[in-house]
């Protein structure tokens, strides 16, 4: 139970009159007070230390926009170069009373201290650069995520996600401020095509991880599993729940969560504790330079290169392409009336609004001119990418894309048939358009779709050619949970009602992956059973189905 308030104020008060006698002595304490674990590198090597040395790379810091008055910000007189350190109990009860003022649990342990010390004494460069950075984007995050009611806390998460660079990308292929994997962003509308990814813009995919974390909590109903599943998805949560006999504690399924997500809690609530107490470790905003109130949008109407803009209004390449991360290839695809929204040094909006008309028309260096932008733009509509998963091979992909395996390999200059998840393939054909999230032509009447044992959104919206979110608004359901035996309202799709092996041929071959089982197979496919597969495929002992094997599955049934 949190202590009430006054309590925590006067314990807190107290502690700072004592801090405030004894800083100077803390703060001259000898570098082998700090106690940072390193024996398991549980910070050494973590993402999050990653992303916080990747702000040694944002050139924009400076002292022109806003002037950091160390007089007046040091309010406990230290010395310029002063590092203070703290005992724990001051640490304890300074994060008790911001305890007090969340719904989020906020907890001192030893795993919290070491990134504490992390950005209060071992990156107090950078720590000064993400509290510049905080006056650029919080206030856009505040304003977010109050208007769906959760808490404004949560705007800490993208320091822990990205250290608020804007154009961050991870090794496994999260992009943004809120680092969204491809999957997680298409479900809640953020567009990836050859020239766009929503990803990276700030405001789009700030909507977009409010919008995800509060379905998180709809599910948890505990911000700190919500800050878990935010990192390394609700599966890994769950198992950790069984692991723990069911337990919907952060701390008690703490060990059994993934090795980075370990720590990822702990960090948030250090970050929610140094922006807090920032003063109290001397530590001070940088100037972000023209990111702080230096930056105005423009529309574009029409097809837009950044050669054009770059030499037409001399803007540093460099500010385009950071400004603006979400254009992948340097093209802004303005066309047939859909318009975009550009990011640009303030002192150069009035002569791009003056030169409109001309830049559009402008032929760059490069010959980026309006006609041949145009013809670039409509040949990719008919291109798409295509992410391998896990089970799938060429096979499968030429049937989804209705074409030849052959036509995969010479599109990706395969020699071989061999492909890897997470591989990204170059599809094109007439039903990219649906994997781009064009609109399927759907019945006008109501189905009901009865849940199976063990199925989730995802192999129903895969079913019915649909996406998750589409099956959430059909059922105005608010999260991911379903129940077997739960009817939910489904569009089949004209002219085919479900997801069938439908490719010319008597059969298809379904590569089995680790966990599963015949029966999970057989209700991937519509008419599909158990009894049909044994029989198809001469199998009397199912142990011996080994995750690469492949089966054989019969056309519509």
């Amino acid at each position: 139970m949190k202590q009430k308030l006054p309590d925590i104020l006067k314990t807190y008060l107290i502690l700072t009159f004592i801090l405030l006698f004894f800083a100077h002595s803390f703060s001259q304490t000898s570098d082998s007070i700090l106690l940072v674990e390193k024996k398991d590198n549980l910070i050494e090597d973590s993402p999050i230390v990653g992303m916080l040395d990747s702000l040694l790379n944002v050139k924009y810091f400076t002292n022109q926009y806003f002037n950091i008055d160390s007089v007046d910000l040091n309010v406990y007189k230290y010395p310029l170069d002063s590092t203070p350190r703290f005992s724990d109990s001051i640490y304890e009860a300074r994060i008790e009373y911001l305890n007090a003022l969340t719904p989020i649990e906020l907890t001192f342990n030893k795993n919290v201290k070491n990134y504490i010390e992390l950005y209060g004494v071992r990156k107090r460069d950078l720590t000064e650069r993400l509290l510049g950075l905080t006056r650029v984007y919080f206030p856009y995050f505040e304003e977010q995520l109050d208007n769906i009611d959760i808490p404004l806390e949560l705007k800490y998460l993208a320091i822990v996600e990205s250290a608020l660079i804007p154009n961050a990308g991870s090794r496994v292929g999260a992009k943004g401020l809120w680092q969204f994997m491809y999957g997680t962003g298409k479900v809640y509308g953020l567009t990836v095509s050859s020239y766009v990814d929503d990803r990276f813009d700030p405001m789009k995919s700030t909507i977009a991880a409010c919008q995800h974390l509060s379905d998180l909590y709809d599910i948890y109903n505990d911000w700190s599993l919500v800050l878990a599943a935010y990192n390394s998805g609700a599966g890994n949560v769950n198992r950790a729940i069984r692991k723990a006999g069911g337990v919907k504690n952060y701390w008690a399924i703490w060990p059994f969560l993934p090795r980075e997500t370990r720590g990822y809690v702990p960090a948030f609530i250090a970050v929610n504790y140094i922006m807090n107490f920032s003063a109290e470790h001397n530590l001070y905003p940088r100037d972000p330079g023209i990111l702080y109130e230096g930056i105005d949008t423009v529309t574009v109407r029409d097809a837009l290169s950044f050669d054009q803009i770059s030499e037409f209004l001399n803007i540093p390449m460099d500010d385009i392409k950071f400004l603006n991360p979400q254009f992948k290839l340097g093209v802004i695809p303005a066309t047939h009336g859909k318009v975009y929204v550009l990011r640009i040094p303030k002192s150069f909006i009035a002569v791009y609004l003056n030169n409109e008309d001309s830049l559009y028309s402008y032929k760059s260096k490069k010959g980026l001119e309006r006609d041949k932008l145009l013809a670039q733009i409509e040949k990719a509509k008919d291109r798409g990418i295509h992410i391998v998963r896990s089970g799938e091979n060429l096979g499968l992909i030429a049937q989804r894309y209705r074409c030849y395996i052959s036509q995969l390999k010479q599109w990706n200059s395969l020699r071989g048939n061999t492909i890897f998840p997470g591989q990204k393939l170059i599809v094109y054909g007439n039903s990219v358009a649906q994997s781009n999230n064009r609109p399927i032509k759907r019945s006008a009447s109501q189905s009901k779709h009865i849940v199976r044992s063990g199925e989730n959104l995802g192999l129903i919206a895969k079913k019915y050619r649909c996406s998750t979110k589409d099956l959430k608004e059909w059922n105005d359901l608010r999260g991911s949970t379903i129940y077997p035996n739960q009817k939910l309202i489904v569009y089949k799709p004209e002219g085919n009602s479900v997801v069938t092996a439908s490719a010319p041929g008597k059969f298809i071959y379904h590569t089995i992956k680790r966990g599963d089982t015949l029966w999970d197979i057989a209700k991937m496919y519509d008419g599909v059973t158990v009894a049909k597969i044994k029989n198809l495929n001469n199998i009397r002992n199912t142990r011996r189905l080994q995750p690469g094997n492949k089966l054989k599955i019969a056309i519509n049934g």
